[in-house]
């Protein structure tokens, strides 16, 4: 995720700052994301109104908000074992 300048816009803020407020003056600004991009408002309304009172704490609500616009491969993962009738990789002794 690239945050475009959300970062410094974050830094910006007055604290303490609620959720509302900052969707509110910074809603429209846009995240870039893996496969596409989101707004603040967007990801900030998918939390209840929270009180922010330092810059980390928006950040982390925001990174922990975003949609699976931010995720690579959905449902992808390398570390599921090889399903029956599938050949997997060959095993390794170390």
């Amino acid at each position: 995720m690239k945050f475009n300048g959300t970062g410094e816009m974050i830094d910006a803020l007055e604290f303490p700052t609620t959720t509302d407020e900052i969707i509110a003056e910074h809603g429209d600004h846009e995240l870039e994301l893996q496969r596409g991009t989101e707004r603040v408002g967007e990801v900030l309304n998918r939390l209840a109104t929270e009180e922010f009172d330092t810059p980390e704490q928006v950040r982390l609500s925001v990174r922990s908000a975003v949609g699976h616009k931010a995720i690579g491969r959905r449902f992808y993962s390398d570390r599921d074992p090889t399903a029956l009738g599938e050949s997997g990789p060959t095993p390794l002794s170390l």
